[in-house]
């Protein structure tokens, strides 16, 4: 545990995943991507945390401009 710590607490090393991460976002996210652009899990949980989460954001703003357009016509 003791070899652990420090490179958690520095950030040295810690990159995305799921440690400290809520693990049912993480299912969200998955989900979302996966329904949309039809990546495996694998692909898509493979990501660093802030690369998915663009994902998610670009998404989003592709459904609210094509749904905006819908209400429009």
């Amino acid at each position: 545990m003791s070899q652990v710590r420090p490179r958690i607490r520095g950030g040295a090393r810690r990159s995305g995943g799921v440690l400290g991460y809520p693990l049912d976002q993480l299912y969200q996210e998955v989900a979302f991507v996966a329904y949309h652009f039809h990546w495996s899990v694998q692909e898509i949980a493979s990501l660093e945390h802030p690369e998915r989460r663009r994902w998610v954001k670009e998404i989003s703003a592709i459904n609210q401009r094509l749904e905006s357009e819908t209400n429009a016509t």
